[in-house]
């Protein structure tokens, strides 16, 4: 139940501020609003306050805004043609398409700046905490366990993680003599780092150094800030998970990331509702990653969502006039059965994953 709460409640935020972006963009420059609706298809509930339509729809995985003289083919008489959308300059019609994804960008920033402003900034504390101890490892067979404390390797005292990381790559393979400490015990244990493959954030090898087979505990401290700084590590945090995004995106193409990753709704609800029991920080946070998502994806450059649009706009500045209806028809269809088959195949992935979850626990 918290699971669909959540998506509902998260999922009809980002919604709702997307399309936020396009209405807001359009009354600026004078666009005569028809509807704006969370949610596609049959109208459930609806009330029209001046020229606008405000609905929630029975579909919700998406909304949208209409506008007046949107399609190129509607009938426009001479003293409407001042609040169609066709008729408003390229740069305009492309500043209402933009604002959309933007909206959910700046919700990012907005969302981290509470955050950070609240809690404060999140770091590892710092400590020679063992998190993980990789089975097979070096740090294994040595009798190093979850949770051990790392006081010391080879007579220098160890205070932060950056110190064992530095002990264990500059040993050159030569055995360490560490002194850890579990529940009231303290004692030695000698371990010799052994060359191994390092892997990135997607399973790539990347080089290869001495390890022991150990990770840092994944335990968070917060650090408070003034609200300036706040702002300025919200907008850091935005790029940089921007730039993770897109990363991720190449890395699917690319293989590296198996396309059985790829989560849909079911697998969002099931993530909310995880952030939900954890907390509100959790839950903003998870919030923010999603509405950039959002974003992000909304502009790429596939027919019938906003970058798709974006392209057509860009063509048409360069060449003076807008594409035929016909290549617009043809690219949208296109653009369309891609999104079916990729909604299709997410779906599949989380009805899998349900599957494979159901019976390891039977």
């Amino acid at each position: 139940m918290n699971s669909l709460i959540s998506f509902i409640l998260v999922l009809g935020v980002l919604i709702f501020v997307h399309e936020l972006g396009h209405f807001l963009l359009a009354k600026l420059f004078g666009v005569r609003v028809l509807k704006f609706s969370l949610g596609f298809g049959n109208k459930l509930i609806g009330k029209k306050w001046g020229e606008t339509e405000y609905l929630i729809s029975a579909f919700p995985l998406g909304g949208y805004v209409k506008m007046f003289g949107e399609q190129p083919d509607e009938e426009v008489t001479t003293e409407e043609r001042a609040v169609s959308f066709t008729h408003k300059t390229v740069w305009q019609r492309f500043g209402i398409v933009l604002a959309g994804p933007l909206f959910n960008l700046f919700f990012a920033v907005f969302l981290f700046w509470l955050m950070f402003t609240f809690a404060g900034l999140p770091g590892f504390v710092e400590s020679g905490l063992v998190g993980k101890v990789s089975p097979g490892s070096v740090a294994e067979q040595a009798g190093l366990q979850d949770g051990d404390l790392i006081v010391s390797i080879d007579g220098k005292e160890i205070s932060t993680w950056t110190q064992i990381s530095e002990a264990v790559r500059d040993s050159e393979g030569k055995e360490l003599q560490i002194v850890v400490q579990r529940d009231q015990e303290t004692f030695t244990i000698a371990a010799t780092p052994a060359m191994d493959k390092v892997k990135n954030l997607f399973g790539e090898e990347v080089g290869e150094r001495y390890l022991l087979g150990i990770s840092r505990s994944e335990e968070l401290e917060y650090q408070k800030i003034s609200l300036v700084k706040a702002i300025k590590y919200a907008f850091v945090q935005t790029w940089n998970l921007i730039g993770l995004t897109l990363l991720g995106i190449v890395k699917i193409i690319q293989r590296v990331v198996p396309a059985s990753e790829l989560g849909g709704p079911i697998r969002i609800a099931e993530l909310a509702g995880q952030q939900w029991e954890a907390g509100l920080m959790q839950l903003l946070h998870f919030t923010g990653l999603l509405s950039i998502n959002l974003g992000v994806l909304n502009l790429l450059p596939i027919p019938v969502l906003d970058g798709g649009h974006l392209v057509f706009l860009s063509i048409e500045a360069v060449r003076g006039k807008p594409l035929t209806e016909q290549a617009i028809i043809w690219a949208q269809k296109i653009g369309i059965a891609l999104l079916g088959s990729l909604m299709i195949f997410v779906f599949y992935n989380d009805i899998a994953r349900l599957v494979r979850q159901w019976l390891a626990a039977s």
